[in-house]
This record gives structure tokens, C-alpha cells and sequence, in this order.
């Protein structure tokens, strides 16, 4: 889903905002005059609207998060990154915006940033949780348990 949500949803808002505002100024009619104000503007306010929560929430999106045990692999437009769970200080996880995203805080960052978000894998039931990304949750929790006990001197 992560393809269609950064390459394709982009193309389909944006096109159809400019046909909304191309068809009333090349097919509206010379005798018509120029189209009503509010069939430009609006199209418009769309456009910055679309863009600033595609910004926020689709084109930051790493295309795909691989799981691999003790480690995630991480791909984005044809680079790999290997991530240690010990290495995550964070996992956030939202199912109420769409797409439904899971944020990485790491400790070091990485090729990507220290945050790197993904879509989580698509659910048939709304806002309910992945029982995916709740596992993923308990391994990140135990691999850093584990790591504080081993940086933990004896006495």
C-alpha cells in the first residue's frame, strides 16, 4: 500500500484538482465569460491543503520495513539500511489516520533519519490494531530490556 499511497494518491488528488480548474477555463464557453472565482480558488486551497498533509503524514514514508528477526531491513527509493531492535528507542503507532503509520525512533541516526516511518500493514477491521506491529512493540521492548541489563555493571 505504501506505493499507492506516495506515488499514486498524489497523482490522482493532484490531477483532479487541475481537470476542476482546466474545464471551466478552456471548455466554459467564450460567451460564458470566465469562470466564477470560488471554481479557481478553491481547487487551489486544495492543492496547498493536499500537499501540506501529504508532507506530513505520505512522503516521508520509507517504501518498505522487512522483518528479519533481530533486525529490520529498511528500504527506501533503492537504498537498505540494517536497524538492530536493541538500536529503536521508540515504536509509535497510529491506526486512526490514514495511512495507518508506525514511527521508529532510533538512537543513531541512520541513511533515512532518526525517525523512520512506515505504513503498517493494512487491517480489514478499521482503527484496530496489528497484531504485527504489537509483536514487533514486545521484541523492540525486550531487545532494549536486554541491552540495559548487559550495559548494567555487577556489583
Amino acid at each position: 500500500m505504501t506505493f499507492f499511497y506516495k506515488r499514486i494518491f498524489p497523482i490522482f488528488w493532484f490531477g483532479f484538482l487541475i481537470l476542476f480548474i482546466a474545464i471551466p477555463l478552456f471548455f466554459g464557453g467564450v460567451r460564458d465569460g470566465p469562470p466564477p472565482f470560488p471554481f479557481l480558488v478553491v481547487p487551489l486551497i486544495m492543492m496547498g491543503f493536499g500537499y501540506f498533509i501529504m508532507k506530513k503524514l505520505v512522503f516521508d514514508l520509507v517504501d518498505e520495513v522487512w522483518d528479519e528477526g533481530e533486525t529490520l531491513l529498511i528500504r527506501n527509493r533503492g537504498e537498505e539500511e540494517h536497524v538492530a531492535l536493541r538500536d529503536i528507542k521508540n515504536v509509535s503507532y497510529s491506526t486512526v489516520i490514514n495511512p495507518p503509520r508506525v514511527t521508529l525512533s532510533v538512537r543513531q541516526p541512520t541513511t533515512f533519519s532518526d525517525q523512520i516511518a512506515f505504513v503498517a500493514p493494512v487491517r480489514l477491521v478499521p482503527f484496530s490494531t496489528s497484531p504485527i506491529i504489537n509483536d514487533l512493540i514486545e521484541r523492540v521492548d525486550r531487545a532494549r530490556q536486554s541491552r540495559s541489563e548487559a550495559s548494567v555493571p555487577p556489583n
